[in-house]
């Protein structure tokens, strides 16, 4: 491939709208269109949907924390009491359909490294693919955060990632940890059918009114500034603050938002601040996510402060590799821009595979691609718009796997 992108959630799918746009075949058996190169979409879930397919079924589009469209395709005006884990990833699956896009599915990426003569390997359970660049998409919520803390608890304990709504809640105590809008998505649901307490590390920071655009810039800044530095990821949630949202008022409206530091320690039946015990049935993590960057580890790329230091969405120690999803783009706006900035950043490494190349000439286009990507004319710009295939609605798969 000229591309490979690991990942078919918000971020993946925008960066293949993008690499399609801008004149990269999607990949077919034997290669690009036309038996080139081209781009291919790796997917390790069974179906479209990224995490959207693994949220909690309480989960209502009315009380999703904001969405934005993926570019080119609106998502139809959903019912407000629809899940957003049967919308969602409905949404995703008619994108990949209408744009045509390479989707391999399931494929879960193990590694990926770099080759002697400066391609990347991307190995998977499914074989490997090598690529002259890459953009990962694999977001976090296939790694749930959960802190330590001393002490043993012998009621029920789980992440929110494993959440699956109020109904085996009734009539118990139960300890909601975390500051952010997952966390007071559970104290709106679980406050409804059992008695809750509410703890948070830092107190809770509340925003008034409309989130402005000023304030998201700020925010993002932030975060990026993190990334650039090379430190660990914090989500742009964590600057934002608690917002009015649907979740928000309800838990305020049963008296859930009652906030309580953070416990000491772990006891048999609860939690305890010194001597102070507080007797619940059930713990629930709301603790937030890691990005999911351990294939990465082959490359190199985390610097001496324990994370990826990023140059917009490029990995500063590799320009090969674009994170998206990842950061200050970890948020649906945020990753459909850092898709079109990520092939932005493809296309000035690998050169423009809409401009033809002259006989004899050399160039970024075909000295980066081997003339690959440069042999990628007019007809694939209208290929571009071409209606969606069965192979490119998802389930193709190579003819050839080193």
């Amino acid at each position: 491939m000229d591309v490979v992108v690991i990942g078919a959630g918000q971020a993946g799918l925008s960066a293949a709208y993008h690499l399609r746009r801008r004149g990269f075949a999607p990949a077919v058996e034997g290669g690009g269109e036309g038996g080139g190169a081209g781009f291919v979409v790796l997917d390790a879930d069974e179906a479209p949907g990224g995490a959207w397919a693994h949220r909690s079924p309480s989960l209502r589009m009315a009380t999703v924390h904001g969405f934005h469209d993926l570019p080119d395709f609106e998502l139809p005006t959903p019912d407000p009491a629809a899940p957003a884990r049967e919308v969602v990833p409905g949404y995703f699956a008619a994108y990949e359909a209408k744009h045509a896009l390479p989707v391999v599915r399931p494929v879960r990426v193990r590694t990926a490294r770099s080759l002697a003569d400066s391609r990347l390997l991307v190995h998977t359970d499914a074989g490997d693919w090598t690529a002259r660049a890459l953009i990962n998409a694999t977001g976090t919520w296939t790694r749930p955060f959960l802190p330590h803390y001393p002490g043993h608890f012998a009621g029920r304990q789980l992440h929110y990632a494993d959440y699956r709504g109020p109904a085996s809640f009734a009539g118990l105590r139960v300890v909601v940890v975390g500051g952010g809008a997952s966390a007071i998505q559970v104290l709106s649901e679980i406050a409804e059918v059992a008695e809750t307490f509410w703890v948070t590390r830092t107190p809770p920071v509340y925003r008034d009114g409309p989130f402005s655009p000023e304030a998201g810039r700020a925010a993002v800044a932030m975060v990026e500034e993190r990334v650039r530095q090379g430190l660990p990821v914090r989500s742009v949630v964590s600057v934002t603050g608690l917002g009015p949202s649907v979740a928000y008022r309800r838990a305020k409206e049963l008296g859930a938002l009652a906030r309580r530091p953070m416990f000491d320690r772990l006891t048999e039946h609860g939690v305890a601040w010194g001597a102070r015990e507080l007797a619940v049935d059930a713990i629930v993590w709301a603790t937030g996510f890691r990005p999911e960057v351990g294939h990465l580890a082959p490359l190199g790329l985390r610097g001496p402060g324990g994370g990826i230091r990023m140059d917009g969405t490029r990995a500063a120690a590799d320009p090969r590799i674009h994170l998206v999803g990842y950061g200050p783009s970890a948020s649906t706006v945020g990753a459909n821009r850092a898709g079109r900035a990520a092939v932005n950043g493809i296309v000035r490494l690998l050169g423009d595979p809409l401009r033809p190349v002259a006989a004899g000439a050399t160039g970024p286009a075909l000295e980066a691609t081997g003339g690959a990507g440069a042999m990628v004319t007019a007809a694939s710009a209208s290929a571009a718009e071409a209606p969606p295939s069965a192979a490119g609605a998802g389930g193709l798969v190579p003819a050839q796997r080193s």
